[in-house]
């Protein structure tokens, strides 16, 4: 019997997958201007407790904690779970236009068409994924105000706009603790 995988792309130098193509530069730059004037998105060293960016209204920001240390399958079936369940969300909540831009601290940046996506079925992988790992990153509409922001060192994910809240925010509460809502404690 085969162990656990995650679907998601570590490295970066394989082909993109079905829904993922890469920004240009210009469109890069004007993405990532448009969320730091929206967000005031400010990097923050890991040992820093301040946030990187002003929680939007309406806002849910979900602590990852408490996964089991050293439980590599929790953390896997985690992963899945929510990189699956924000699938779901965006496929069904703007089923008229489901392509979202994906920002990466540092990294390349993406359009993400999870409608074709989801099509590929298994073996569409993750390029980035919804699930906080190792960097900043975004998934949002391209005005930025549904979507999703992932802060790997506070190991959170805040979940925003009406209907994301209303349909990724209420599932991933059912499970997942909430810290903030609406950036509150």
């Amino acid at each position: 019997m085969g162990g656990m995988t995650t679907r998601v792309t570590h490295d970066h130098g394989t082909p993109l997958t079905a829904g993922w193509e890469v920004l240009d530069e210009m469109d890069h730059r004007r993405a990532w201007a448009l969320f730091d004037e929206k967000f005031r998105f400010e990097p923050r060293a890991a040992k820093d407790s301040a946030l990187s960016i002003v929680e939007p209204v309406p806002s849910l920001t979900f602590d990852f904690r408490p996964t089991p240390a050293g439980n590599e399958s929790a953390w896997i079936a985690r992963n899945d779970a929510v990189n699956a369940e924000a699938l779901r969300c965006f496929v069904t909540e703007f089923a008229d236009n489901p392509v979202f831009i994906v920002l990466d601290w540092q990294h390349q940046s993406h359009s993400f068409d999870a409608g074709s996506h989801a099509a590929a079925g298994p073996a569409a992988e993750w390029r980035k994924p919804v699930y906080p790992w190792g960097d900043y990153c975004v998934f949002a509409r391209d005005d930025f105000s549904e979507g999703t922001f992932s802060q790997p060192w506070h190991n959170t994910l805040c979940v925003f706009g009406d209907r994301m809240v209303s349909t990724l925010g209420r599932t991933l509460s059912t499970w997942l603790p909430v810290l903030r809502t609406d950036g509150q404690c």
